[in-house]
């Protein structure tokens, strides 16, 4: 039985040009090796899996190649392209710095690089996972990285570049290598499938290639396992799907329909089915965020373009993306988000989720007006005939051409409408305006008058008529019209009647203790202070300019507005006085000496004590 060999390996590049996705970085080898201008130190740094290790050991097999392709590449026939590939060659050293991070194998390192190589024209050392070294093998290895023998070349491979020291990053030529595309994997899979005779779907390798997320050698891995999956030596996309345990894009196609007809119930429904196929709750969400992401970017050309996908589902999510907003899906992410970031933490996980896909499906009625809101049966996204029930409440002008403002509030006897939050716009209707119940939800029969301005009045809620004719709505606004136009000319009158202090003083308290009753203890603070009157104008003493500022800010409008309504004067006013302290220049203590002294003096037995007793104090 032939040994089996993983396909990472097995079609392992042996030439720059067989490299995927790297071609900034081969072409500059390449032409390095070609004109013989070669760094004594290189440094490949990027993600796991993209070709850094497979580019160093192409870099020391062409270096040292006898029979030099002109586009720089390695004949493979000479002896030292043969003895690398069967892994004999003495002038190529490989160096794990991952279990040789120690001064001690750096220095003997740097003895091995004092002998020069015994074939070939260069001594090449390949130093993978090079941050791994320690600070002081770091130290050890500057001196050699920086004036190391003319036949000595050094190749470091990391992953992270970061943890690597400036004063190595600055002896060193970096190559910086990208996540390689999925589309040039996917290209590259279906070439080993093809050598391999296995009958493969597009769909099937574009999804390994996007679930390996740049990196080829897990491309390759899973390409492996699903093959060992397959019975008949054929890759398909659903059989991709379950193996590599993926949740099906469809799912999320169907739970943004439901959200965009706030069906909350067959939302809950597709819930419970992918939870019962063994889906985790964290990555449910996580990729249901990824798919409002998908359908915001769909909806500029520009943003289009950054989505890694093919472009079936491309215009899948173009096509889906017409049917919803840009703040619903901006709430709908960061919704999935607090749900991600709080999942942990949460004892009912599946709660949690459940919590915030309601959340998510009636968030198109927090964005359209309640006239455009569609009715909702039990959650099944039906439609249902709204039965409004109007009051109308009617404030007068005092004027007899006054403009009627009238605010009518709509009932519905669809339960539904209570479940979400909705912002309902209210414009004023300069007329006179009486609603009937009709099957829209607001009607009404307009009288227009000229419209002008009306001053802030007091109004109570106007009774509800017993029936809801026409006639009864009149009488309701006939008697609301005479009531409201009696109080509007009384109070466009100047009220100027006289009061006593002992009248301000009581009403003073009387407001003082609303405030405090009310739970307003900085307000009834602030009126807790001494007054006095003086020409209807109040003056209150205050500290400091701060209390000035907070008692403007936040009290004396309200004050003021409450005196004049209580005492019938419209010329009350307030003022605040600053008390200036007085401060007088006698000496404060502080020290021991000052203490005895002061004592001392105010009684005099102190000092015949001292000196009988022949006692002392600490100065």
């Amino acid at each position: 039985m032939e040994n089996f060999i993983v396909s990472a390996r097995k079609y392992r590049p042996t030439l720059f040009d067989s490299v995927v996705g790297q071609s900034h970085i081969t072409t500059t080898l390449k032409n390095a090796i070609k004109s013989n201008h070669l760094a004594q130190a290189f440094l490949f740094c990027g993600p796991r899996g993209v070709g850094k290790t497979t580019c160093a050991r192409i870099l020391a097999k062409t270096i040292n190649c006898v029979d030099l392709g002109s586009d720089g590449e390695a004949c493979g026939k000479c002896a030292s392209c043969h003895s690398f590939q069967e892994n004999t060659s003495l002038t190529i050293h490989e160096l794990d710095a991952a279990s040789n991070n120690s001064v001690d194998d750096i220095r003997n390192l740097i003895d091995q690089v004092r002998y020069p190589p015994q074939s070939g024209k260069y001594k090449i050392y390949i130093i993978d996972e090079v941050h791994m070294l320690s600070a002081a093998a770091f130290n050890a290895f500057l001196k050699t990285l920086e004036e190391p023998p003319s036949y000595a070349i050094f190749i470091l491979a990391t992953t992270e570049k970061h943890k690597i020291l400036p004063t190595i990053l600055s002896r060193c030529q970096i190559f910086d290598f990208n996540r390689i595309q999925w589309k040039d994997m996917a290209t590259h899979l279906a070439s080993i499938a093809e050598k391999e005779g296995i009958k493969a779907e597009p769909a099937a390798l574009e999804l390994i290639s996007i679930k390996a997320d740049g990196g080829l050698r897990d491309a390759l891995s899973m390409f492996d396992l699903n093959v060992t999956f397959s019975t008949d030596n054929s890759l398909r996309h659903a059989d991709v799907l379950e193996n590599l345990h993926i949740l099906d894009s469809d799912y999320y196609f169907q739970l943004t329909d439901f959200f965009v007809n706030q069906n909350h119930t067959d939302a809950l429904v597709l819930l419970d089915e992918i939870m019962r196929k063994g889906f985790d709750g964290q990555q449910f969400i996580a990729g249901l965020s990824e798919h409002f992401r998908n359908l915001l970017f769909a909806k500029d050309p520009k943003t289009l373009a950054l989505m890694e996908l093919s472009e079936e589902n491309r215009a899948k999510f173009q096509a889906q993306c017409a049917k919803t907003s840009a703040s619903f899906l901006l709430s709908a992410m960061n919704l999935c988000s607090q749900c991600e970031i709080h999942y942990k933490a949460a004892k009912n996980a599946r709660l949690h989720v459940e919590l915030t896909l309601l959340k998510i499906n009636y968030l198109p009625s927090v964005y359209q007006p309640a006239s455009a809101q569609p009715a909702v049966e039990g959650g099944a996204g039906k439609k249902s005939e709204t039965k409004p029930i109007a009051t109308a409440a009617v404030s007068a002008a005092p004027m007899a051409t006054a403009a009627v403002s009238t605010a009518t509030a709509v009932e519905t006897s669809d339960p539904a409408k209570t479940e979400a939050p909705h912002f309902v716009a209210e414009t004023p209707v300069v007329s006179t305006t009486i609603v009937a119940p009709t099957d829209s939800p607001l009607t009404a029969i307009d009288s227009p008058v000229a419209p002008t301005p009306a001053p802030t009045l007091e109004t109570t809620p106007a009774p509800r008529p017993s029936s809801h004719g026409l006639r009864s709505a009149k009488k309701v606004v006939n008697s609301n019209v005479a009531e409201n136009t009696e109080e509007a000319s009384t109070q466009g009158k100047t009220q100027n009647e006289t009061f006593t202090f002992e009248e301000l003083h009581s009403v003073w308290k009387q407001i003082a203790d609303g405030f405090k009753q009310g739970n307003f203890i900085n307000k009834y603070v602030m009126m807790n202070r001494e007054i006095s009157l003086v020409d209807s104008i109040i003056h209150m003493k205050v500290e400091g300019e701060v209390q000035i500022q907070q008692f403007n800010d936040s009290l004396k409008l309200e004050l003021i507005t409450q005196l004049r309504e209580k005492l019938k004067n419209d010329s009350i006013d307030l003022s605040l006085d600053l008390i200036v302290s007085d401060v007088s220049d006698k000496k404060l203590i502080y020290t021991q000496s000052d203490k005895y002294d002061f004592l001392s003096n105010k009684h005099p037995i102190l000092v015949e004590m001292k000196q009988r007793m022949g006692l002392d104090h600490e100065f």
